[in-house]
């Protein structure tokens, strides 16, 4: 059921949503060579709980693998899709791409955001990537509008990723956000004929999360069950906003 949130709600999304965009801004500019993911998700928990908020992601189960994920933050280098695990033992180094996703819970009410980043100097191609990636969810958030329907934003992502040579994961998309992490409706990056289309109304709220692959879109999971990579060992970029559709458009609560 797909549930529309007041003004009153959507105030409170929009503190968590601007809590998770101030922790992803500092995690950007910490980002060098050298480091390792987990110096990010130190850095990541020890301001939410400053914030007073909860980590979203931290112990959150996930019924597809049957375990709670153990981590504040997703830290996909490279090839790695999404649900990269923190470690003290991943090393960036020039040249990578290191996708941080999180989410917090603030005063009951959830927020999630993903940006990726170049660590130095990246090639012409990742920088398309990334650059391709980002301009596609630019592209969907001016379709969240009331009227509109779901396949809009969707069949926005798959036309405007597919035309510039990229792929894009299938297996993985966004979700509804509110008084839970995921709630309906499941937001494909592409158009998915056996999922139902519903017409945006005002109140609905959509973290809309595309994740593309340099090369094809075939992904598998690795044996730590949870991290997922590209099959044919290409890079891939992941960046989210959760947008509220409003009566004067698209309200993108993970940004000021």
């Amino acid at each position: 059921m797909i549930t529309r949130k007041t003004a009153a709600e959507l105030e409170k999304m929009r503190a968590a949503g601007l809590l998770v965009h101030r922790v992803l801004d500092e995690l950007r500019l910490m980002v060098r060579e050298g480091m390792t993911t987990w110096e990010l998700e130190s850095a990541a928990e020890k301001m939410i709980r400053d914030a007073g908020a909860r980590p979203a992601f931290k112990n959150y189960f996930v019924q597809a693998v049957g375990q709670r994920y153990r981590f504040v933050l997703c830290t996909s280098v490279n090839e790695e899709i999404v649900h990269g695990l923190p470690s003290t033992k991943r090393v960036l180094k020039s040249g990578d791409i290191v996708s941080i996703d999180t989410g917090v819970e603030l005063n009951g009410y959830f927020g999630d955001s993903a940006v990726t980043v170049p660590v130095g100097e990246v090639s012409q191609q990742v920088r398309k990537l990334l650059d391709v990636t980002r301009d596609s969810l630019e592209e969907a958030i001016s379709q969240v509008r009331a009227g509109n329907r779901l396949f809009d934003i969707c069949g926005t992502v798959e036309r405007y990723v597919t035309s510039h040579g990229f792929g894009i994961v299938r297996e993985f998309v966004g979700h509804g956000i509110g008084t839970q992490l995921h709630e309906d409706p499941q937001v494909p990056n592409y158009v998915d004929r056996k999922n139902e289309n519903p017409r945006l109304k005002e109140g609905m709220v959509l973290a809309i999360e595309p994740m593309v692959n340099a090369g094809r879109p075939e992904m598998k999971v690795n044996s730590d069950r949870w991290t997922a990579v590209t099959q044919d060992g290409s890079f891939s970029a992941h960046f989210e906003h959760c947008v509220a559709v409003t009566a004067n458009g698209p309200w993108v609560l993970t940004r000021p």
